[in-house]
C-alpha cells in the first residue's frame, strides 16, 4: 500500500479496510488479521494498527472479541450505509475536482454520461 504524506497513516488504512469490506474482499464476519501481522504487512507501527482497530470498533464497522481478535461486522445495514458512505466521499472529490476546473454542472453531468 502505498501511503499520501499529507493524509495521516491511519486514516489512510481505515478507507483502505473500508473499501475492502464494501466490494466483499473482507467478508462480514471475517476475522482481521492480527494487529502485529497488519502492522508487518502494511510495514507500519503496530500502535498505528491498534490505533485503526480502536476506530473501526468505534464505528461498528468491526467488532473484537476478547482473546480470539477483531472481526467485520455481521450488520448488511452498516456495510450498506458504509458503502453509501464511501460513494458520497467519491462524488464530492469528483465535484471539487470538476468546479476546479471550471466545469458548471450541466457540463459535468454531461462528461459523465459520456462515460457512463
Amino acid at each position: 500500500m502505498e501511503f499520501n504524506n499529507n493524509i495521516p497513516i491511519y486514516l489512510q488504512i481505515i478507507d483502505n479496510i473500508k473499501q475492502d469490506i464494501v466490494v466483499g474482499k473482507l467478508k462480514a464476519g471475517q476475522k482481521m488479521p492480527s494487529v502485529r501481522e497488519l502492522a508487518g504487512t502494511l510495514k507500519v507501527n503496530p500502535n498505528t494498527i491498534q490505533r485503526v482497530y480502536q476506530e473501526l470498533d468505534r464505528e461498528k464497522i468491526t467488532y473484537t472479541k476478547r482473546g480470539m481478535g477483531t472481526y467485520v461486522t455481521e450488520e448488511e445495514k452498516t456495510i450498506s450505509s458504509l458503502k453509501e458512505e464511501l460513494s458520497k466521499k467519491i462524488i464530492l472529490n469528483f465535484v471539487e475536482g470538476m468546479n476546479k476546473l471550471g466545469f458548471s454542472n450541466k457540463e459535468m453531468i454531461n462528461t459523465l454520461k459520456e462515460y457512463l
